[in-house]
């Protein structure tokens, strides 16, 4: 699933957001949420947590305009992919804007 967010902030501002989002994630749903990786190299972020027995990852790609997030759900999550994606869009353009 692929969900992207654009906004129009400068593009360090928008990284600086972005990267403290893992963090957020982490205060937030910590109870929920084991083995929260993350690895960034340049404007590509890739992440990994698993969340009720099911891995969840994917990446965080910075564009100039725009921030896109791929996301690789387990089929169980698949039914609720709607749901995700709104989330995702509603969370993001509050982050970035």
């Amino acid at each position: 699933m692929t969900v992207t967010i654009p906004h129009d902030l400068p593009k360090p501002e928008a990284e600086t957001r972005v990267k403290g989002l893992i963090s957020n994630v982490k205060q937030q749903f910590g109870d929920k949420v084991q083995d929260i990786q993350e690895e960034w190299q340049g404007d590509t972020g890739r992440f990994k947590f698993s969340m009720s027995g099911h891995s969840v990852g994917g990446t965080i790609q910075l564009l100039e305009r725009a921030v896109e997030v791929n996301l690789n759900l387990p089929f169980i999550a698949t039914f609720f992919k709607g749901k995700i994606q709104s989330v995702i869009e509603q969370e993001g353009a509050r982050l970035l804007s």
